[in-house]
């Protein structure tokens, strides 16, 4: 059953992450997971689109009475060993290199700037 989604931002994604991260983190999103910048607000939030999903980057400074954050986040990608290379790359700092799970995913983690742990994963189909 389909239901209007007039109410969300951009008509798709009821949930989205809302991550907080140095200037830099849009840039370091488009150059690890080939993000697309959907909107950029000045003394707000970034939208960024990582594949059919959108997340909300709150980068740089906050006012003074607000505390940073951060958060974990599960993305599904082609190919994490291309993936996790390029967050190293582009300053990440490892968790786990990619491996092969029992679950049928390989899956890689890592750590930007801000402090925020995103897994990679890729979905290698059911158990034969």
């Amino acid at each position: 059953m389909s239901k209007s989604l007039r109410h969300v931002h951009k008509g798709f994604g009821s949930v989205r992450p809302y991550l907080h991260g140095p200037i830099d983190l849009p840039k370091f999103l488009e150059q690890t997971f080939n993000a697309v910048v959907l909107e950029t607000h000045e003394d707000g939030p970034t939208l960024v689109q990582i594949g059919d999903s959108l997340i909300w980057v709150e980068a740089g400074d906050l006012p003074p009475h607000i505390e940073p954050w951060v958060g974990s986040v599960y993305v599904y990608v082609e190919d994490v060993d291309a993936v996790y290379a390029r967050a190293i790359e582009h300053g990440a700092k490892s968790i786990s290199a990619p491996e092969d799970k029992p679950y049928n995913e390989r899956q890689a983690g890592f750590v930007d700037a801000g402090g925020n742990t995103w897994w990679v994963s890729t979905y290698l189909g059911a158990a034969s």
